[in-house]
C-alpha cells in the first residue's frame, strides 16, 4: 500500500511484542501522533489477526517465546507481501539485520531508539520509500 502520512485515515500499525509495558508505551506514543495501533504479545497472534485485520505497518520483535520474530516475517511475508514490516528490537547485531531485510523486512531499529526514528521509519514505509 502507498499513501501519505497525511491522508485522512490514520496509519494502521500492528505492534508485536512479548514486553507487554513497551508494548503499551508505544501503541500509545504512536496514538497521541494520530495513528491507529494494534498490540498483541505473540508472533502467533500477530499471524492471527492479519488474518482478520489490514494494517499499514507492522512494527515486529525479534525475540519473542512462542514464535520468534523472523519466523513471524517469513509468515507475514507469504501472507501479505506488501505489507512494510519494521523490525523493532533490543536483541540482535548485523548479521540479524541482514537477515531480516533479505526476508523483506522494511527497516530493522535497534532498542532503545528515539520515537524519531521509529516514526520516519513508518513514515517512509507508508509513503513506499
Amino acid at each position: 500500500m502507498t499513501r501519505t502520512v497525511d491522508e485522512k485515515s490514520p496509519v494502521r500499525v500492528l505492534i508485536v511484542d512479548d514486553e507487554v509495558s513497551y508494548a503499551a508505551a508505544l501503541s500509545k506514543r504512536l496514538t497521541v501522533r494520530g495513528m491507529e495501533t494494534t498490540k498483541v504479545n505473540s508472533g502467533r497472534r500477530a499471524l492471527q489477526i492479519l488474518r482478520e485485520m489490514d494494517f499499514d505497518v507492522v512494527l515486529l520483535d525479534l525475540k519473542m517465546e512462542d514464535v520468534d520474530g523472523l519466523e513471524t516475517l517469513k509468515v507475514i511475508k507469504i501472507m501479505a507481501p506488501n505489507l512494510q514490516v519494521i523490525i523493532l528490537t533490543g536483541h540482535g547485531g548485523e548479521a540479524e539485520a541482514s537477515l531480516c531485510l533479505q526476508l523483506g523486512a522494511f527497516d530493522y531499529l535497534v532498542k532503545p531508539c528515539e520515537l524519531e526514528a521509529v516514526l520516519k521509519s513508518i513514515a517512509r514505509a507508508v509513503e513506499g520509500d
